[in-house]
């Protein structure tokens, strides 16, 4: 029985971008030997979308309430690259990830896979 996933981020600074999810998101982690953490995630969803040309896989973080979340990690230092925006499905931002990628971050306005 499959009973979990596993995420990879590849990133140009791995140590930075482990460091902003161990301290400024405080996900917990273990350390898989050599510095390599790997860490746990909130409860997550996947979601397959239809595409022409080439497929690539996205990253968003969910939370409840955009706007105080913004607040809460821009008074953390973290840079969002898109302001809130309503995408209809949910009310979405960016974030720079201290290594130079980008995750999304929304408040979703549909039914949560999670909550099942």
């Amino acid at each position: 029985m499959i009973n979990g996933a596993h995420l990879i981020i590849y990133s140009r600074d791995a140590e930075a971008d482990r460091a902003f999810l161990r301290d400024v998101l405080g996900y917990p982690h273990v350390d898989a030997g050599g510095g390599w953490l790997i860490f746990k995630l909130p409860p997550a969803e996947v979601a397959v979308h239809p595409v022409e040309g080439a497929e690539a896989h996205e990253l968003y973080l969910m939370c409840d309430d955009v706007e105080a979340t913004v607040a809460e990690l821009t008074a953390r230092g973290v840079e969002f690259t898109q302001p809130v925006t309503d995408a209809g499905w949910g009310l979405l931002t960016r974030l720079r990830l201290p290594g130079g990628g980008e995750i999304g971050m929304y408040e979703p306005r549909h039914a949560r896979a999670t909550d099942l």
